[in-house]
C-alpha cells in the first residue's frame, strides 16, 4: 500500500454505482425471513437459475421448515447445508474468547466473511451467491444500499473484491417497505420475526456469557483510582454502559476495563466517554487507498458516522465520538462506497 509523506489529504472517485450483470446460476442463502425470501423471488422472476440453500447453524427446526416452505412457494430447489460445527468453532467460540479478553466483538462481521461468503460460497464455487443484505456491489466494490436506514454494508467490510464479484444483493435499490409489500402480494409464508441482533443468543448477553465465563469479584474504581464498589467480572461490561453497574447515585458510565487486574473504571461525567482518536488492527482494504485520506467512518452499526482523517492504522475524527469500544468494527466510507475497515484496539 502506497504511503505519502506530505500533508495532502487524498480523496477517491468512484464508478457508476449500479448492479452489474451476472451469469444465470445463483445460490440464494435462504433463511425464511422476508429479505432472503424476496431476494430469491426477484432472481427467479428475472430468469435466473435459482437454488435456495438453508444454512443450519443450530438445532432448531422452525426456520428450516419456513425456508423450505418459501422455496416451494417460489418454485426453486431447496437444500440444507449443516454448518453447526463450523459456526460453533469459528463464530461462537470467537465471540466468547473476545469477551474473555475484555473486547466487545461483532460476530456478524466475521460470520459474513467466514460462513456466508466463505464456506457457503466455496461449496458452490461455480455459482454466484445472493443474500438478503441491504447493500450494493459493482465490479468488486461495495456500496451502501438505497435504504440507508436498513443499510448493512457495515457488516461486509471484511469481504474482498474477488468475493464481491461473485455476490448479488437483489435488495440494493429497495426499501424495507418495498420488500414487505412484495412478500405480501406474493403471499410468501415468510417468518414474521425480525432478525435478532446476535442470532445465537436467545437470552441476555450476560446470561449467555455466564454459561462459559465464570464470575470473579473485582473492584469498581473511579478515574482517580478510588474503589467505589464491587463487580462480578469486567468481561460482563462494555464501554459506554450505564445500566447494570450496581452503584447507587449516578448516573455512572463504564469508561475503561483493566482485564488483567479485573478492575472496572467508571465516571459520573459522560464527557469522559468521548475521544477523537481510534487505533485499529486487522485492516481490510476493498480498494487501494493512499494515506492520509479523508473519510467518513462508523464505529458501530448504530453509529451515524462522522468525518475524519485516516492514516495507516489510525483515524482521527474531526469531532470527539462517544464510547469507542475495543473489538468493534470501524468501517470507512467514501460517500456511499465502503473502502475498508478494521477492528478497534
Amino acid at each position: 500500500m502506497k504511503k505519502k509523506n506530505n500533508n495532502k489529504i487524498n480523496s477517491l472517485s468512484g464508478p457508476n454505482e449500479s448492479l452489474g450483470s451476472f451469469n444465470n446460476s445463483v445460490v440464494v442463502a435462504l433463511s425464511g425471513g422476508v429479505d432472503s425470501s424476496v431476494s430469491a423471488l426477484i432472481l427467479k422472476n428475472k430468469g435466473f437459475n435459482v437454488r435456495a440453500v438453508f444454512m443450519k447453524l443450530d438445532n432448531s427446526t422452525e426456520k428450516e421448515k419456513t425456508a423450505k416452505k418459501v422455496a416451494k412457494e417460489i418454485g426453486v430447489p431447496f437444500e440444507v447445508i449443516d454448518l453447526r460445527k463450523e459456526f460453533k468453532e469459528i463464530i461462537i467460540d470467537y465471540f466468547i474468547k473476545e469477551y474473555r479478553i475484555g473486547n466487545t466483538p461483532n460476530p456478524c462481521v466475521l460470520c459474513n466473511k467466514e460462513i456466508k461468503f466463505g464456506l457457503l460460497l466455496k461449496k458452490f464455487n461455480n455459482d454466484f451467491l445472493a443474500t438478503g443484505h441491504y447493500a450494493k456491489t459493482k465490479d468488486g466494490r461495495l456500496y451502501k444500499a438505497k435504504d440507508y436506514k436498513k443499510d448493512q454494508s457495515y457488516f461486509l467490510w471484511k469481504l474482498n473484491p474477488k468475493t464481491l464479484k461473485k455476490v448479488i444483493f437483489p435488495l440494493s435499490k429497495m426499501t424495507k417497505e418495498d420488500v414487505k409489500e412484495i412478500a405480501r402480494k406474493n403471499k410468501l409464508s415468510v417468518s414474521k420475526k425480525e432478525s435478532q441482533e446476535i442470532c445465537f443468543i436467545k437470552e441476555t448477553n450476560n446470561e449467555f456469557l455466564k454459561k462459559y465465563i465464570k464470575e470473579k469479584d473485582g473492584d469498581i474504581m473511579d478515574k482517580e483510582g478510588n474503589i467505589v464498589g464491587k463487580h462480578k467480572g469486567v468481561w460482563f461490561y462494555t464501554i459506554g454502559q450505564r445500566r447494570g453497574i450496581g452503584l447507587s447515585g449516578g448516573p455512572y458510565w463504564v469508561i475503561g476495563k483493566d482485564v488483567k487486574r479485573n478492575k472496572l473504571i467508571i465516571s459520573s461525567d459522560e464527557k469522559d466517554l468521548f475521544s477523537k482518536d481510534v487505533s485499529f488492527k486487522n485492516a481490510n482494504w476493498i480498494r487501494k487507498v493512499d494515506f492520509p485520506l479523508r473519510v467518513k467512518a462508523k464505529i458501530r452499526y448504530g453509529h451515524k458516522g462522522d468525518f475524519g482523517v485516516l492514516n495507516n492504522n489510525k483515524l482521527v475524527f474531526d469531532r470527539p465520538q462517544k464510547a469507542i469500544t475495543s473489538g468493534q468494527s470501524i468501517v470507512f466510507y467514501n460517500k456511499s462506497e465502503v473502502i475498508g475497515g478494521g477492528i478497534i484496539k
